[in-house]
């Protein structure tokens, strides 16, 4: 099975991975506490114009809408039964949109996480995450996907079960956690472990890194700890939030300009990332600035703290407010700062 991730790579210094999905759909129209992926099937043309806008400013990848896909997320909508349906859909439209034009365009089939806890914390077995995840996986594969791509986690254990599903269908997998508490993930997981963790799966993720979390600075930041114990040819991911969510006259705004996310994407560069994304708030706008910054742009792999504060102010000092997220709890089984889905 051909890895066009790779051969991308391969051919490229760093890739632009595409911007918001949640957050993009909610300005189309999609009402708070609604499940996106159903318009997979009851708004596809929705859909396709979010992809096409995220292909024409310039992503090398376009992440399907499937981020609440497995059945524990659906069952939220009462649409557990309809995992293959909604993410078959997900798959095909997404493919539809990256084969629009001549060059190479990766699709990922994004995979959230469940919304449930693990044992011991909880009920969810690791047989169960397994089985909900391979459900998904199997019918974002058979919609056309070219790599798996695992976002937004908070637990190891779920992210174990999560590749070891990804992995048995055969295609490249990409991970990602979100760092939002005091340098961490919500379950206590710091950068620097992260990376040796995916390093010591027994099936070992393509690319792995951090994703949403709070904003530009943080993510640089959290990229730092994540290349301090990568090994060489290591593959980081970067996809940070368009700023700081605020509410003004009724309305959620996110605070990062096209020059806030054009100097983030290469100083993401700087920090040794090789796959560069948006996540909340990341407009096509914000992805076409992005794309042109990184165009012959030679890293400066020189970054540190003052270097990222000198930009973005300091950094880990902001409280995201509660109504910013997407109403879902996390693995925690609380409210969080960090967005359910981008």
């Amino acid at each position: 099975m051909a890895n066009k991730l790779q051969e991308l790579l391969d051919n490229k210094p760093f890739l632009l991975a595409d911007g918001a999905v949640g957050t993009n759909l909610f300005a189309a129209g999609l009402q708070s506490g609604d499940a996106p992926e159903l318009w997979n099937i009851d708004a596809p043309e929705k859909i396709h114009a979010l992809h096409r806008g995220f292909v024409e400013a310039g992503s090398d990848i376009i992440l399907t809408n499937s981020f609440g896909g497995t059945a524990q997320r659906l069952k939220l909508h009462n649409a557990q039964s309809r995992v293959h349906e909604l993410n078959l859909a997900a798959a095909k439209i997404a493919r539809a949109e990256a084969d629009r034009i001549e060059r190479p365009v990766i699709v990922a089939g994004s995979m959230g996480p469940t919304g449930e806890l693990m044992v011991p914390m909880g009920e969810l077995t690791p047989d169960d995450a397994i089985a909900a995840f391979t459900e998904q996986a199997e019918a974002l594969v058979e919609g056309g996907v070219d790599v798996l791509w695992i976002e937004t986690l908070s637990a190891t254990e779920e992210m174990e079960a999560a590749v070891a599903a990804a992995a048995s269908t055969g295609l490249p997998v990409v991970c990602t956690m979100s760092f939002d508490t005091n340098r961490r993930t919500m379950m206590g997981i710091k950068p620097d472990d992260y990376t040796k963790f995916c390093q010591e799966l027994p099936s070992k993720p393509m690319g792995w890194g951090a994703n949403c979390g709070v904003g530009a600075g943080e993510m640089l930041e959290t990229l730092i700890g994540l290349k301090s114990t990568a090994r060489e040819g290591d593959i980081i991911v970067s996809k940070a939030n368009c700023g700081i969510p605020e509410f003004k006259d009724g309305a959620l705004t996110y605070s990062g300009t096209l020059d806030v996310m054009a100097d983030y994407a290469r100083l993401a560069a700087d920090a040794g990332a090789r796959i560069i994304g948006g996540c909340c708030g990341t407009s096509h706008a914000h992805l076409k600035a992005m794309s042109d910054a990184l165009d012959g742009y030679t890293p400066n792999p020189s970054l540190d703290i003052p270097k990222i504060e000198a930009r973005f102010g300091p950094v880990w000092t902001v409280e995201l407010p509660a109504e910013a997220g997407h109403g879902a709890k996390s693995e925690s089984g609380r409210r969080t700062s960090r967005r359910r889905r981008k």
